[in-house]
């Protein structure tokens, strides 16, 4: 993940994290983090598993939207 960056960006990067949220603020900052990933895995997956049960249904277009060769037909 960090393979372009060396040891003392990395450093740099992580005493520039702390002097701008400061220590107390890392823990909550972490946490929020973490939710955010959660919540984006969990909506990409139920995204994934409506389209596959779209698809299973029949295929058919979502809502709002057109059917290009039906159109050019």
């Amino acid at each position: 993940m960090f393979a372009f960056l060396d040891p003392p960006e990395i450093i740099l990067i992580v005493v520039v994290v702390l002097v701008l949220f400061g220590g107390s603020q890392l823990p909550k900052l972490a946490k929020n983090l973490g939710k955010a990933q959660q919540e984006f895995k969990s909506g990409l997956t139920e995204g994934q598993k409506e389209a596959e049960k779209e698809k299973l249904a029949g295929g058919s277009t979502p809502t709002g939207s057109t059917d290009i060769n039906k159109t050019l037909e």
